[in-house]
């Protein structure tokens, strides 16, 4: 019975796969890469390669809709051809027939997610890429203006209690994938002596690790606020954080990050105290955990509906199935936003659109059941 119920759900699966993956390229690129062709002359053959490219990304939003789509219809027509009534006639439960759907749809979770992973953002890095150098925008990835960045650090209050202050801001208005240029710093780490530092250039020194500045001055100010000290200088070096290097070299999509990258880029990101950024690469982060999950929870679904749908056609399964998708992606997104805006906490802005799903299933279960 295992063995004939994953025969049938195989192939509408596969189908569902590639009509998915199909529609979400050929709306998302195929148009923006073919007016690209037209309008600014991008290469024929780079935009075949650019398409391939996305390709991974959408089979990855194709696998949770196909397995909604192989399980409702197929337990649909197990239902209409009154093969599940004689199966429960020989005495077997609906749990234990919907049992080698799930284990199916856990597969397709796992294998989502290794390949969401490992695959999915190299092959967007990879297509943005390409995509620039065939329009001759080869450096634009590294290259960075108004670059703000904010250091913190913990100081013991009179009381004993620490807290978090501003120690640094680093600022400057252009990165160019080597060198920062019109750099201002200021520096309130050290008590009772601040000082700002102004400079035309600066570049890492990872040898010594830290930085080498060019054409710059240093304003020493004491903590009545009256100057203390002027340095110009032509060449300096100072022991400042590669922090705002990381800032800058981070200009990576969410999408092209996975999760360890994503938490490396968060940990760069907290001290500069960026509220909303933070926020909404935790939600992104906790998503990329959750929506793999969706498979299960579509498979849920879909099994135990398709099994109530004792005289609906195909038509009538894949109308449910483009109708349930669409509900989850509108709680997706709402739910992804109220987190965002700091009104949930990311992991439950992450999931409740899947707790949802499994509410919905377990009470079509048990509605199956009886």
């Amino acid at each position: 019975m295992d063995r004939y119920i994953i025969s049938e759900l195989l192939p509408t699966f596969l189908f569902g796969v590639g009509a998915f993956t199909s529609i979400g390229v050929s709306v998302d690129s195929l148009f923006y890469l073919v007016n690209q062709v037209v309008e600014k002359g991008l290469p024929v053959a780079k935009a075949i390669e650019v398409l391939l490219l996305k390709f991974p990304e959408f089979i990855v939003y194709g696998l949770p809709m196909a397995t909604l789509l192989s399980t409702l219809m197929t337990f649909g027509r197990l239902s209409s051809d009154s093969e599940l009534v004689a199966l429960r006639g020989c005495g077997i439960s609906t749990q234990r027939l919907m049992m080698p759907a799930l284990i199916f749809c856990l597969l397709i979770t796992g294998l989502m997610f290794a390949f969401n992973e490992s695959i999915v953002p190299a092959a967007n890095l990879r297509a943005s890429t390409t995509l620039r150098a065939a329009l001759n925008q080869e450096q634009v990835e590294y290259r960075e203006s108004n670059i703000l960045y904010q250091e913190f650090q913990q100081v013991q209050q009179p009381d004993g209690s620490r807290e978090s202050a501003l120690a640094r801001i680093f600022y400057s208005k252009e990165f160019d994938g080597k060198r920062m240029r019109g750099l201002t710093i200021l520096d309130f780490s050290r008590e009772g002596l601040n000082q700002i530092v102004s400079a035309e250039s600066a570049q890492w020194n990872p040898q010594q690790s830290a930085w080498d500045f060019e054409n710059g001055t240093i304003y020493v100010v004491s903590p009545d606020g009256s100057f203390r000290n002027i340095v110009r200088f032509t060449e300096q070096q100072l022991a400042l954080p590669r922090s705002p290097l990381d800032l800058a070299q981070r200009s990576k999509d969410y999408g092209e990050m996975n999760i360890a990258e994503s938490r490396e880029y968060l940990k760069i990101i907290e001290p500069a105290g960026n509220i909303g950024k933070i926020r909404e690469l935790r939600v992104r982060i906790q998503q990329k955990i959750s929506l793999p999950f969706v498979c299960v929870v579509f498979g849920l679904v879909g099994a135990t509906l398709g099994s109530q749908l004792r005289r609906a056609g195909r038509s009538t399964g894949f109308a449910l199935s483009i109708l349930i998708i669409f509900a989850y992606y509108i709680l997706y997104f709402i739910f992804g936003a109220i987190a965002q805006a700091g009104a949930l906490p990311p992991v439950l802005g992450a999931w409740i659109p899947n707790l949802f799903g499994l509410a919905a299933g377990l009470l079509l279960m048990i509605r199956a059941s009886r």
